[in-house]
């Protein structure tokens, strides 16, 4: 377990204080809420340092292609959903938690149908999935601050959200396309 992973196995273990923050906030114990986002800062941040770390020290490897996705995605998906709850003031409204779930759902059935297709899969993250990543981070930290402006970043992660799903499906149709078209010229 190299350290970049080892950062990555942290932001996934910190999803569970995340969402005990959340659940337990109430209006009379609003400092819960800056804890949350002190938790979700760092999870942010630690997402940029493994991935910097991992590419200069040539440190990549199965297992990071695996938690890194996996620490994001887990840390998001709480965030999304927790921060729904009518117990504050701004939250994220079901449209776009349903964009988001049903997004990555495909995505991850995508993968598992090239997996098993191809026997192997190369998870290489793209300019829409990063783009998709940092507004979603980004509306997470504005919720949870209770700006009034969050719906601006909601809807941009939202429409981050759907073109990288497209841009993925497509991807996924390329790669199964020249697969058919390779057993198909045997």
């Amino acid at each position: 377990m190299n350290f970049a992973n080892k950062i990555s196995t942290f932001r996934i273990l910190s999803a569970p204080f995340f969402i005990a923050t959340i659940v337990y906030y109430s209006s009379s114990r609003d400092y819960l809420r800056f804890v949350a986002l002190g938790i979700f800062i760092l999870a942010v941040i630690s997402d940029a340092v493994d991935g910097y770390i991992a590419r200069i020290s040539k440190q990549e490897s199965p297992a990071g292609l695996i938690l890194d996705p996996l620490g994001d995605k887990l840390l998001l998906m709480s965030a999304f959903i927790c921060l729904s709850s009518n117990k504050f003031n701004v939250n994220f409204p079901l449209w776009f938690i349903l964009l988001v779930i049903s997004r990555d759902v495909i995505i991850i059935l995508g993968a598992v149908v090239i997996f098993i297709v191809k026997q192997k899969i190369d998870i290489a993250p793209t300019r829409w999935g990063k783009l998709t990543t940092a507004f979603q981070m980004a509306s997470v930290i504005v919720v949870l601050l209770q700006l009034k402006f969050s719906f601006i970043f909601w809807w941009l992660a939202a429409f981050f959200t759907f073109i990288s799903g497209i841009d993925y499906i497509m991807r996924g149709f390329e790669i199964l396309y020249a697969v058919d078209n390779h057993r198909n010229s045997h």
